[in-house]
């Protein structure tokens, strides 16, 4: 028993020594980084200028393949059965990372045992709005409405159940003590569509489907759910601004590679995607893809996606007690 259990421990220290030599000479091939939505997505995009920057600093070439389905866990799993070692490295966003974990019947993903954060790339900020037709100037009109006549909620569009855009509706409708009820689309461009027919009234949605409309008047731009105005849009105000204080729940993105990567290789990566997100031209293109930069490194990350994590659990439990 004693010699085989000195064996494994050999054999353990050896593996550890030889995934410690790996990294030291990391990259040495190509990377592949899998971004789990369609091509042509802003999520896309934000995957290619970083793939395009990795590779500079990296040395070798960063390859996007794109892997959609499952709100984003679909690639993301294909990620954590890859090998950890650097070479595979993904995207993911707040949905399959602090969202699914907590549905029923959710893609079986589960990201704190099967992935390793490698650094916080950007904050996506969405946007409450309304139609025209609604009458509302601003957030404490419909605040207002909503107080005045309890026995009627307020019907919201979102781009799914369960997506970061429906709980950050729901997360101000139990802030602000109103009752909203969502309908959920296939995405923020039907949602929208439907705000401009007035099919609804309300929607919360990413900033970009919006943003368009908001400038010609065609919608109402209510609030967006950071804390502080977004860079994309910096003259509309934060729903905390519009009335309810302490509000924050902007959607946000990063990179992950399967879980056991060498730490030298996954703080050689952070340490790329941080140098390329200080730079001026960088930072421009990804707010022109309405991505707000917004580095932590692993550990930063790590911590917060626990927060998150634990956030998006506990409104997904009150919702599911109503």
């Amino acid at each position: 028993m004693n010699m085989r259990i000195g064996a494994w421990a050999a054999g353990l220290a050896m593996a550890w020594a030889g995934a410690a030599v790996a990294a030291q000479g990391f990259p040495d091939r190509p990377i592949t980084l899998v971004v789990p939505f369609a091509a042509g997505a802003s999520a896309d995009g934000i995957g290619r200028v970083l793939a395009q920057e990795l590779s500079t600093s990296l040395g070798q070439p960063v390859i996007v393949r794109n892997q959609p389905g499952g709100g984003g866990a679909v690639g993301l799993m294909a990620v954590a059965h890859s090998q950890p070692d650097g070479y595979t490295l993904g995207l993911g966003a707040t949905g399959a990372i602090a969202i699914n974990p907590h549905i029923p019947n959710a893609a079986p993903l589960k990201p704190n045992k099967d992935l390793a954060p490698v650094a916080k790339l950007a904050d996506v900020p969405l946007v409450i709005v309304a139609g025209k037709r609604t009458g509302y100037k601003n957030l404490k009109d419909m605040l207002d409405k909503a107080r005045a006549h309890p026995q009627d909620p307020i019907i919201f569009g979102t781009p799914g159940q369960y997506t970061a855009q429906h709980l950050s509706g729901e997360l101000l409708a139990r802030m602000a003590g109103i009752r909203m009820n969502a309908v959920p689309y296939r995405g923020s461009g039907p949602a929208v569509t439907d705000l401009l027919g007035g099919q609804i009234g309300v929607a919360v949605v990413d900033l970009t489907s919006a943003y368009p409309h908001i400038k010609t008047g065609d919608l109402v731009a209510l609030g967006t759910t950071g804390a502080r105005r977004s860079a994309v849009a910096p003259e509309l105000p934060t729903i905390a601004e519009g009335g309810v204080a302490g509000y924050d729940a902007p959607a946000w993105m990063g990179l992950f590679a399967p879980a056991g990567i060498p730490p030298a290789a996954a703080d050689k990566v952070s340490a790329a995607v941080k140098a390329a997100l200080a730079q001026p031209e960088v930072r421009k293109r990804l707010i022109n893809l309405a991505a707000e930069p917004d580095y932590m490194g692993p550990q930063d990350f790590s911590r917060f996606i626990a927060r998150e994590s634990n956030r998006w659990e506990q409104l997904l439990k009150s919702i599911n007690q109503r």
